[in-house]
C-alpha cells in the first residue's frame, strides 16, 4: 500500500523498488570491497544448484527449465544491464501485457533482491572469517550469522510461485505469439536481454509441460537445504555440503 495515499502500489512502483534496492546493494558492495566475496558466495551457490538438479539437468524435458532457473535466478552472473532494461520497460509491462504477465515481472523483482540482499550480508559475514578456513565451514557459519529464515522462506515461495505462473501462462498461445512479435521492437528499443529471459522462461516450460514434477523437486530440496543450513549439527552440515559440491 501506498503510505500517503492508502492506494496499492502498482506492478510498476514495486518492479522498480526492488530494482533500486538491488542497484543500492551493488553499489555499496563495490563502496564496501565486498564485490569478490559476493561472487565467490554466488559462485559456490551455484555449484550447489547445479549438484541438486544434476538429474534435472541430465534430463531432456527439463533440461531447459532447469538451466532457466539455475541460470537467470540463481546464477553467479551480472544482471546489471537485464536490471536496467527490466526498470525502463517497468511501466510498458504493466500497460501492454495481462496482470498475471506484470506479477511474473513483480515476481522476478522479488526474487531478485531477495536474492542480492541475502548473499550481500552473507558475504559481509564470509569475508569477516578466517580466508583459511575450509569453504564449507566458512559458508555454514556464514549462513547461520546472516540469519534470515524468514527470508528465505520467501524466496523459495516466491520461486515456486514464479515456476507455477510460468505454466499457466505458457498454454496461453496469444502470449507466445505476441512475445514472438516483440522481437524486432524490443531489439530497436535495447530491451533484447529482457525480450531474450521472457521468450526462455517461456520456451523452456513449454517444453517441460508439466511442470508439476519439477516444481515439486524444487521445493523439497531447497526446504531441505535451508532446514539443514540453519539446524543441522554444523559438522554434520559440512560434511553433506561438502558431498554435494563434489558431485557438481
Amino acid at each position: 500500500m501506498n503510505a500517503l495515499t492508502n492506494a496499492p502500489i502498482s506492478a510498476t512502483d514495486r518492479i522498480r523498488q526492488q530494482l533500486e534496492r538491488v542497484s543500492h546493494l551493488r553499489t555499496q558492495a563495490r563502496q564496501d570491497g565486498l564485490s569478490t566475496a559476493v561472487h565467490q558466495v554466488k559462485q559456490l551457490q551455484a555449484r550447489r544448484f547445479r549438484a541438486t538438479y544434476a538429474d534435472f539437468l541430465a534430463d531432456p524435458r527439463h533440461v531447459a527449465a532447469t538451466a532457466f532457473f539455475l541460470d537467470e535466478l540463481y546464477g553467479e552472473h551480472d544482471f546489471a544491464q537485464r536490471d536496467a532494461q527490466f526498470a525502463r520497460i517497468a511501466g510498458a509491462i504493466e500497460r501492454l501485457f495481462p496482470e498475471a504477465v506484470a506479477d511474473l515481472a513483480v515476481d522476478l523483482a522479488e526474487t531478485h533482491a531477495l536474492t542480492e540482499t541475502l548473499d550481500h550480508q552473507l558475504a559481509e559475514h564470509w569475508l569477516a572469517q578466517d580466508e583459511h578456513c575450509p569453504y564449507t565451514e566458512r559458508y555454514v557459519r556464514s549462513w547461520r550469522l546472516t540469519g534470515g529464515r524468514a527470508a528465505r522462506q520467501r524466496q523459495l515461495a516466491v520461486v515456486l510461485h514464479m515456476g507455477q505462473e510460468l505454466q499457466r501462462l505458457t498454454r496461453m498461445k496469444s502470449l507466445l505469439v505476441a512475445l514472438k512479435l516483440m522481437r524486432g521492437p524490443a531489439q530497436a528499443a535495447g530491451l533484447a536481454s529482457l525480450q531474450q529471459f521472457l521468450e526462455r522462461g517461456f520456451s523452456a516450460f513449454a517444453t517441460m509441460g508439466d511442470a508439476r514434477h519439477f516444481l515439486a523437486a524444487i521445493a523439497q530440496r531447497e526446504q531441505q537445504w535451508i532446514d539443514t543450513l540453519f539446524d543441522a549439527d554444523l559438522p554434520a552440515c559440512q560434511a553433506e555440503l561438502a558431498r554435494e559440491l563434489q558431485r557438481a
